[in-house]
């Protein structure tokens, strides 16, 4: 079983910010497949199930960004899915809007949502991090709670569709370490 979660902040407030931009995947994905998310009290989450090549757990943490890792530990735990089956898709704003890298382990680098499921479960997850890009103007926690300029819009539906397609397609062939420009 996969844990594919989307990194973002619950609440109306949040739903088009760059920092949400890994709920829209899921919810995306959730969309193409016809799937609802449930409400699950115990988990801290909204869920859905997913069966391609075995089933998949689509989570979006009802905690805040910053605290993503209370809720995931506790579904990794209950459902015993290994830590290398664990996907997460996050904003990341040292990649340009358009860019995505896939990797496998290494450092949050600097992202308090990715930190904290590292803090909870340790490192050995794979990571979908989606460029937001950054304005050297706003600092970096004002820029990620802000929503995408009007102009931009049609890029981010883009890179959501497509990341979707590629999740779902990974699901049967896995995923790869890669940087891939949409």
């Amino acid at each position: 079983m996969k844990l594919i979660v989307g990194l973002g902040n619950p609440g109306q407030q949040y739903e088009n910010t760059r920092h949400n931009i890994g709920f829209m995947i899921l919810e995306k994905i959730a969309q193409k497949k016809g799937l609802n998310f449930n409400l699950q009290s115990d988990f801290e989450a909204r869920m859905a199930e997913l069966d391609i090549d075995g089933k998949a757990k689509l989570v979006l943490p009802r905690t805040y960004m910053n605290d993503s890792g209370r809720a995931i530990v506790k579904i990794k735990n209950y459902f015993k899915i290994n830590l290398e089956n664990v996907w997460v898709v996050s904003d990341e704003v040292d990649l340009e809007l358009g860019k995505i890298r896939i990797s496998l382990g290494g450092s949050s680098a600097g992202h308090k949502g990715v930190q904290s499921i590292i803090d909870n479960i340790g490192e050995q997850f794979w990571r979908i991090r989606i460029g937001v890009g950054k304005d050297e103007k706003i600092p970096t926690e004002k820029w990620v709670l802000q929503n995408f300029s009007k102009d931009k819009v049609e890029m981010v539906d883009k890179i959501v569709d497509k990341v979707a397609n590629l999740m779902l397609e990974s699901l049967s062939n896995n995923l790869k370490e890669e940087t891939i420009n949409i």
